[in-house]
């Protein structure tokens, strides 16, 4: 499982021209399933989201963690193009990436784990759809973790 996160001061998500959802300070997940990810992956990733010091302190430094941000939220957008393969020709692979029930179960399941994890509404897209993310990263910060690559 594949997670980009992006720091935000806001994330807007739009499908057919409609404000789907939104969130202002935070931080915008885009979130991609391979075929045998887990419980285990999905456990790894809310955990290590949610404590990754990604927040700036007074002094300026990136001190502070999702839970030390009251006014904090968080989005996730499906994107199963975080697993790419491009090492051969022009066009992207997707092999790798998870068949879309798997895919969206644990999708589904990862919104589930960080709303109790926060104990807070996540923001989502609608996983499959024709989406325009729009954002302003803050930093710009942007941080890639793979559940595959665990250092707890």
């Amino acid at each position: 499982m594949r997670a980009l996160i992006q720091r935000v001061s806001e994330a807007t998500v739009v499908i057919n021209k409609r404000t789907k959802d939104k969130i202002e300070k935070g931080l915008l997940i885009f979130l991609g399933v391979e075929e045998g990810d887990t419980i285990e992956d999905i456990t790894y990733l809310t955990y290590k989201i949610t404590r990754m010091r990604i927040f700036a302190d007074e002094a300026g430094k990136m001190n502070r963690c999702f839970h030390d941000i009251l006014t904090a939220r968080i989005m996730v957008i499906s994107q199963f193009t975080l697993f790419a393969d491009t090492r051969k020709g022009n066009r992207p692979s997707f092999i790798r990436a998870a068949r879309p029930e798997f895919a969206r179960m644990m999708y589904e399941m990862f919104v589930l784990q960080l709303e109790k994890e926060t104990n807070n509404r996540i923001a989502v897209g609608e996983f499959g759809a024709d989406m325009k993310v729009h954002l302003v990263n803050d930093g710009p910060v942007t941080i890639w973790l793979d559940s595959k690559f665990k250092d707890y």
